[in-house]
């Protein structure tokens, strides 16, 4: 089964788990993403010396990613075939290009590391992959191939980030895969962070040996002598030598090498040791004794995340180290300077060996590649990446996205749709909007420019339209660096806010208690004790034993979620980061914890969801794999937190290793529930009691966060960005549980009339234009013809759309009018016959004028005005109809246009369309005629046809003079390419452009 395409197998356990609803595939729901276009973090890199322009990227959240132009354009290579998004190490084979090995599983082991699911290897150039095996070796540190064979293949697994376990160790394969053997061990608590063959033997190898481990309050990274240090064999991995001299003795921590490919005797090594004995150390014997060559903190500033040493191939006195910032040494490690880079926080850098100013580097905002040894680099605003921290949305139309975006200056927006007219759609549409990378960013109900905005623990006020923000830090005391026992108000690094549903003046704000505001943070209350379990062994210095390490995110014994009931006023719940679920219902007079009594002790409760249906029920999801537990623990109640319900059992669908993120109810269809994990989407059509994936198109990323808004599913991922599943109606309506052998149209939703602003189509992020989502489904493939037809509230048929005997799908062809100085969409599209449940978007538009062209007949015609209209599908002899409205876009109320000025400028379209087939039809007429009188020899008709034509059609060659069926379309093109009333002048032209047609018909007719 490990030859299979991951995608095969999704879609089979999909198919096997859809049972319960008629085994239907719901493929034709797809989300889609909205960006942002800006790298998140990369934590390895790698080029191919004999193809210099191509490169991989591996993402700590996205994947793997590969670029033909030298970094220009990135496309994800390991969507449907990896089982997790977090990448270790990349290697490509010196011999062969094709072969390329990834170890899963990055090597910086911060709370938010996604855990690795062993190695995988291409055979042809990263276009498909086979899983090889070490599956629970946890995260990979390093791969190395050997030059010589391809199939021989070793790798540093670090081991679990999260507990201890045998998996750690050096492994080696000589058949590619196949098999695996451990050639090296140290503990279940020690892996190994990194591994270097000898340039000319590879038989000779060198080993970092690093003992770590995450906990949720602190991390560990190092131990004594015997839990660390550097390791090399040289009978292929037989035997394994400790090297020590010139080594640190005692306490020892991570550890990365470098071994120069122009001189093999020179062994560099950056070590995480006590204040003195950190820094680079340098062999040049092979690591039979090694000189301490520098202390600089910089090269071990935070090394548990960092820690990256690398040598110049072709000069082994030109070294670089990766950490925050990157540097750069000319005198084989002595002096350091650093080297500027678009982004900090740097992980990893590959120097192309026969061009060694051609380079990539890797950091938290992407990769990027150099051409000049890191004077200049290419952009990192083209790989979708972006690791977000949850999501809200506002409440304007079209609506904007807002999270925190990981290693990022500023929380962030983009929109769900484009919102205005600009050039670059791709890059425009990414704004600042407060706080920092955790956020999170609330928008205000009612006043989308301002945003409450949140940076580990600093509340803050921004304004878009002057793009400042206002300081409210409640304490106003900066928290880094403390021990959390010492701290008056203890937050975590996403700390959370909540803006009440019932009053958007009242904004929650968490700690270890629960504060509120109603000035927008100038003045807050604490309402709440502390709300978390605060046990005293939690509360400790991070970082041990070797190097301090307290950024907020270790601080344990803090809120994590807040929610107030949307159907009643001052219940609410609040969620620790130490397994604690605390509830008031009385707006915070009184309190009492509620923790679910068999949910194992000091997890994270990630979110709480309560009810739209009733107040005494809310949802939970609590994660606890940074405790070691990956189990997902999903929770209802439905008597206030007296008792609880477990909804993710082993045996009811979602995976026992997919860690609960995100919990959320549908506020529309009650028992309709949506569950967002480590590694994918689920849904539960029966309040939790059985579950099945709903990953269809999304990559495998962890599901940080989910919002429910105007019907559709939106997301946030860690590591690919925001995601949309547009109009999720279908799913709210009963007959969705029930498709079996009659045909069924599920009610569309509610659309707003949205006219696209004038911009370029982008290819990512993906914009759709308007469209009314039609789902439908087909208890068997027809035969006969499946037709669809749009009536409005007259019962006439404004659009008809029928199916095809071949289904395939038309393309969108783009067509250049120059005449026009416009690009027009021709859509050719035909409705999907075959059994299943399908999705069909129409665009609105109504019937346009005739082509002599079938697939361009009547295509483009005005779009449906604001009103009710009815959807009638006909299968066979059954005939099934839904009502619908479309809306008026506020935007275009907000103009001063009304309904009745939508049905003028509709009138007048309809009239100009109506001449444009008359002018279209003159036209084929006289072209036959004229055909007909080049073979009849009847030269005195032929050129007064020829004459008729002339007038109009536009003669062949450069800018030719613009005929009538040119005007006609210039005119049609005024009057319906945006909403307005059409000017006096349009109308006086569509007159007398029905007198020239007019004039030419008599013309035509006349002997």
């Amino acid at each position: 089964m490990k030859n299979m395409n991951l995608k095969w197998i999704s879609a089979f356990l999909f198919l096997g788990s859809l049972m319960g609803l008629g085994a239907q595939d719901f493929s034709a729901l797809q989300y889609r993403t909205v960006g942002p276009v800006r790298g998140g973090r990369v934590t390895t890199v790698t080029g191919i010396a004999s193809q210099p322009g191509t490169f991989y990227l591996g993402a700590s959240g996205g994947g793997v990613w590969k670029s033909e132009d030298y970094g220009t354009t990135w496309n994800n290579v390991s969507d449907g075939y990896f089982e997790t998004p977090s990448i270790g190490a990349i290697e490509v084979a010196q011999n062969d290009p094709n072969i390329v090995y990834v170890g899963t599983g990055s090597d910086g082991l911060r709370s938010n590391v996604i855990s690795g699911k062993g190695m995988y290897r291409s055979i042809d150039g990263a276009k498909t992959w086979e899983a090889i095996g070490l599956r629970e070796a946890g995260q990979i540190g390093a791969v190395e191939i050997d030059p010589t064979n391809s199939n021989i293949v070793w790798v540093a697994a670090i081991g679990n980030a999260f507990r201890a376990n045998e998996e750690r160790g050096v492994y080696k394969t000589t058949n590619g895969g196949q098999s695996w053997q451990k050639v090296l061990h140290i503990s279940d608590s020690v892996g190994f962070a990194d591994i270097e063959l000898l340039p000319g033997n590879p038989n000779v190898a060198y080993a970092a040996a690093w003992k770590a481990q995450r906990k949720p309050w602190t991390i560990i990274s190092g131990g004594d002598a015997d839990e660390g240090g550097i390791y090399k064999t040289v009978n292929g991995g037989k035997d394994w030598v400790k090297l020590t001299m010139g080594l640190p003795k005692g306490t020892i921590g991570k550890i990365d090498l470098a071994v120069s490919p122009a001189d093999s005797s020179i062994l560099y090594a950056i070590i995480e040791a006590p204040k003195g004995e950190q820094g680079l150390y340098k062999s040049t014997d092979q690591g039979k004794s090694f000189q301490h060559i520098s202390d600089d903190v910089r090269l071990v500033n935070r090394p548990f995340y960092y820690t990256n040493v690398e040598v110049d191939p072709t000069n082994p006195d030109i070294v670089y180290s990766n950490a925050n910032p990157l540097l750069k040494s000319m005198d084989g490690g002595h002096t350091w300077k650093p080297l500027a880079v678009p982004h900090g926080d740097n992980h990893d850098i590959w120097i192309n060996p026969n061009n060694p100013n051609l380079l990539i580097q890797a950091n938290d905002g992407g990769a990027n590649v150099s051409h000049n040894s890191g004077k200049t680099w290419s952009t990192q605003f083209n790989q979708p990446t972006a690791e977000l921290y949850q999501v809200e949305v506002d409440d304007q139309y079209p609506y904007w996205l807002y999270a925190g975006q990981q290693d990022n200056s500023s929380t962030i927006a983009v929109p769900s749709f484009p919102p205005s007219a600009v050039q670059n759609p791709s890059k425009a549409w990414i704004l600042n909007t407060g706080g920092c990378e955790t956020g999170p960013a609330v928008p205000k109900p009612g006043n989308p420019n301002i945003v409450y905005a949140n940076c580990k623990g600093r509340f803050s006020v921004f304004n878009k339209l002057t793009g400042t923000e206002k300081a409210y830090y409640v304490g106003a005391s900066n928290i880094y660096g403390h021990n959390p026992k010492d701290l008056r108000y203890r937050f975590q690094r996403v700390a959370p806010i909540h803006v009440s549903p019932h009053n958007p003046d009242v904004v929650y704000h968490g700690s270890q208690y629960l504060h509120k505001t109603d000035s927008d943070g100038y003045e807050w209350e604490t309402i709440s004790p502390d709300l978390t379990a605060f046990e005293a062994d939690k509360q400790v210095i991070s970082g041990s034993p070797i190097t301090r390490d307290i950024t907020g995110e270790e601080y344990y014994s803090t809120l994590y979620s807040i929610r107030e009931s949307p159907i009643q006023e001052g219940v609410i719940w609040t969620g620790s980061n130490d397994g604690v679920v605390s509830l008031t219902r009385d707006g915070g007079k009184t309190w009492n914890k509620v923790t679910p009594k068999k949910l194992p002790k000091g997890g994270r409760v990630e979110s709480i969801a309560p009810s739209h249906f009733n107040a005494a029920t809310a949802y939970i999801a609590v994660d606890r794999h940074l405790l070691g537990d990956d189990s997902p623990y999903l929770y209802k109640t439905n008597d206030f937190g007296k008792s609880w319900t477990l909804l993710s059992k082993n045996d009811n669908g979602i995976a026992k290793d997919h860690t609960a993120r995100v919990l959320r109810e549908d506020p529309v269809k009650k028992g309709l529930l949506y569950a967002g994990t480590e590694f994918g989407m689920y849904v539960s059509f029966d309040d939790g009691a059985t579950w099945q994936p709903f990953q269809q198109n999304l990559p495998v990323t962890p599901i940080t966060d989910i919002k429910l808004v105007r019907g559709d599913l939106v997301l946030s991922t860690m590591g690919r960005g925001f995601w949309i599943l547009d109009n999720i109606t279908s799913l709210r309506q009963k007959e969705i549980t029930t498709l079996d052998k009659a045909p069924v149209l599920f009610k569309p939703d509610d659309t707003y009339r949205y006219q696209y602003p004038k911009i370029s189509t982008p290819s990512f992020p993906d914009f759709p234009r308007t469209a009314v989502y039609i789902d439908y489904y087909l208890p068997e493939t027809m035969e006969s013809a499946v037709q669809l037809d749009i009536l409005d509230a007259k019962g006439t048929i404004i659009s008809r759309i029928v199916s095809e005997r071949d289904i395939a799908k038309t393309p969108i062809e783009e067509v250049e009018n120059m005449d026009l100085s416009t690009t027009f969409r021709l859509v050719n599209k035909t409705l999907d016959a075959t059994q299943g449940f399908h999705r069909f978007a129409w665009d609105l538009r109504t019937r346009g004028a005739w082509h002599k062209e079938p697939k361009r007949r009547y295509q483009g015609g005005p779009m449906a005005l604001p009103g009710t209209y009815t959807a009638r599908l006909t299968v066979g002899d059954t005939i099934l109809q839904q009502e619908f409205d479309i809306l008026m876009d506020p935007k275009v109320k907000a103009q001063g246009l009304s309904l009745e000025d939508l049905k003028v400028q509709q009138q007048m379209q309809r009239q100009v369309h109506e001449l444009l087939s008359e002018a279209r039809k003159l036209e084929a007429a006289l072209e036959g005629e004229i055909k007909t009188l080049k073979r009849s020899g009847d030269t005195i008709s032929l050129a007064k046809k020829e004459v008729i034509l002339e007038r109009l059609q536009n003669a062949d060659g450069a800018y030719p003079q613009q005929m009538l069926l040119s005007q006609i379309a210039y005119l049609q093109y005024a009057v319906g390419s945006k909403d307005q009333l059409p000017g006096k002048d349009a109308q006086l032209r569509l007159r007398e452009l029905q007198e020239q047609l007019k004039v030419l018909k008599e013309n035509t007719v006349q002997p």
